[in-house]
Order: structure tokens, then sequence, then C-alpha cells
């Protein structure tokens, strides 16, 4: 069955922004529950599919999509896919340790290497930390350097793309106040 590693580490890895972002480390000890329309379950190749307004929580973590495919390795490691609809992007939502702040990001596609501690979101991917945002075609976020990279392709570093080939990105100032609650 799956690990509880899988979506904590998988918020964390999408947390950070400018500075960095730590998931509530509780949730990693809470019970991962799903909910979906339909369950396909692979116990031959660890694959389990799951499908129609997928809602995972693992405690103060929220992830939905239209589906969500959780793949594991021989070596018990992880990967998962989660996707939207065409109506709307898969999204994640987390409280970040010791602050009354959520991280939360959303894109057309959302994959996650437990192995690699590395999540990659792709298509309309923005994610969100207190009034920090920011927004690309790609973003890819490894959490053992604690670095990211936000581009307009996956592996390129040249922003020249479709539209004006630009990412975005708005950092506050913290002591400006704006700091959002949620």
């Amino acid at each position: 069955m799956m690990r509880t590693s899988l979506p904590a580490l998988l918020a964390l890895a999408l947390g950070l922004l400018s500075q960095p972002v730590l998931a509530e480390r509780a949730d990693r000890d809470q019970p991962v529950n799903i909910e979906a329309n339909r369950v396909t379950v692979d116990d031959r190749n660890k694959v389990h599919v799951f499908e129609g307004d997928v809602v995972l929580t693992q405690g103060t973590l929220v992830i939905k999509g239209a589906k969500l495919v959780v793949t594991q390795g021989p070596d018990g490691f992880q990967s998962g896919v989660a996707t939207g609809s065409e109506k709307r992007l898969a999204t994640f939502r987390q409280k970040r340790e010791g602050s009354t702040e959520y991280v939360e990001g959303e894109a057309e596609r959302i994959e996650y290497d437990s192995r690699a501690e590395r999540a990659r979101l792709f298509n309309q991917a923005h994610v969100k930390s207190g009034a920090d945002e920011v927004r690309g075609h790609y973003i890819e976020y490894d959490s053992l350097s604690e670095n990211y990279l936000v581009t307009n392709q996956p592996g390129k570093t040249e922003t020249r793309a479709a539209g004006d080939g630009r990412v975005r990105a708005v950092i506050q100032p913290k002591n400006s106040g704006t700091e959002k609650t949620h």
C-alpha cells in the first residue's frame, strides 16, 4: 500500500519559494485519506490509479485533481502524478511549519519522485507562499538542495517560449504586513 511520506514530501517539495518554507512536520505522522469516484489497483505492478474528483488529505495537506496515479518501485520509493481536468488544475495546499500561512500550488500536472525528492509542476504552474508567488510554464523543486527552477519549458534555461516567454515572481517585503493568514 502507499507510504505516508509521499504526500508530505510532495507538499514540502512544492512549497519553497524565495525562502525555505517547511511543511507542517506533524503531517508526516498523520494517516493518508484518499477519496475518489473510482480506484484501480494493480498490486503486481504496484500502481494505484484514483479517478474522479480525487481528494488526498494528510493532516493539513490537501491535494486535489481529476486523477492521481501512484507507482511504487521495487525499492519502495513512490512516484506520483496528479492531473487536473479541462475545467480545473491539479492543486495542493499545506500549512507551513510554525506559521499560520499556507503553501498553495496548482498546475495541469504535478509530478513527484520520492527517491530524488524532486517535484515538477507542468503547464500553468503557480506556487504561492504567504504573499509571495511564482508563475511559469514549468516549476521544478529539488528538496535535497532546496533549489527551485522556474522556466517556460522543462530542461530549458532560456526564457523564450510562446507568448512573451517570461516567468513571473512576486516577493513581498517581510515587514510589509501583507502576509496573509488562513
